[in-house]
């Protein structure tokens, strides 16, 4: 079985920036395990899959460990297929997610996501949390991620995090931010429990940031930088119990995978 594949970087406009997802683009469903496998062969943060048509298509996403709830930069890419390869007529595609029904427009480069807010509540810093960051952040909010605030950019470029450390917390992963020099706020993110020890940029995290950082300024809309070394550029802007998210992408390979057949499909499709 041939299954079209193709590799994107996501809030970047420039090739090697950003981060890489990959979109396979289905038929139909196969049995979990192919999907894990996949995800795994591939050893992207992100690989997501589609299956559907007609400007709405169910989609999932993986890493190359387990399967997750919500992925912005696989989204924005998966998008970025749909626009550019599947239906370019379009100009908003529908996706049913593990998080419920999520839609992204395009308007020239820019696509946006509109995805569910995220809270954090405050938190005490637990030792294991302060061990892999090597330092004590100003703040802590604890949600599906820990959210660790700090001074300012430099205390977010300069940690050097102890990923054995961050993999024994009980949460998906560690977000860190700080107000940014020449955008808003800049942030990493570490999630080495879920096999991604600094995704290089991360569309969901940014749901917790900017409920934060509108909560902390006032603000509603924020112009945003993931500082790892890939780097990514997002504007965010949040909606009520929503959050807009906009960036750019670009596609660095298109091929196909060579599957075995499958017959069984999944049971979470």
């Amino acid at each position: 079985m041939r299954v079209p594949i193709y590799q994107i970087d996501a809030f970047t406009g420039r090739l090697f920036g950003g981060n890489p997802a990959a979109v396979c683009v289905l038929d139909r469903w196969p049995e979990d395990s192919v999907l894990q496998s996949v995800a795994a062969e591939n050893n992207l943060s992100e690989t997501a899959f589609l299956v559907g048509g007609n400007g709405r298509y169910r989609l999932r996403w993986f890493t190359p460990k387990v399967e997750v709830d919500l992925c912005g930069h696989a989204t924005l890419a998966s998008a970025y297929v749909v626009f550019r390869e599947i239906e370019p007529a379009l100009r908003e595609v529908v996706f049913d997610s593990r998080s419920g029904e999520l839609r992204v427009s395009r308007e020239d480069e820019f696509l946006t996501l509109d995805f569910p807010a995220s809270h954090g509540q405050t938190s005490d810093c637990p030792n294991l949390l302060a061990q892999g960051l090597g330092r004590n952040p100003l703040e802590v909010l604890r949600g599906a991620l820990y959210l660790c605030a700090f001074a300012d950019e430099e205390d977010i470029r300069s940690l050097q995090p102890d990923f054995s450390a961050l993999a024994k917390l009980d949460t998906l992963g560690v977000v860190v931010t700080a107000p940014g020099r020449e955008v808003d706020f800049v942030s990493r993110v570490f999630a080495p429990r879920v096999g991604i020890p600094e995704d290089p940029v991360t569309g969901s995290a940014h749901c917790l940031l900017t409920t934060y950082w509108a909560a902390r300024t006032g603000k509603t809309r924020f112009t945003a930088r993931q500082v790892s070394s890939r780097g990514g550029e997002l504007a965010c802007e949040l909606r009520g119990e929503r959050v807009l998210i906009s960036g750019r992408a670009v596609k660095y390979l298109q091929g196909e995978i060579l599957l075995p057949s499958f017959t069984e499909e999944s049971t979470n499709p």
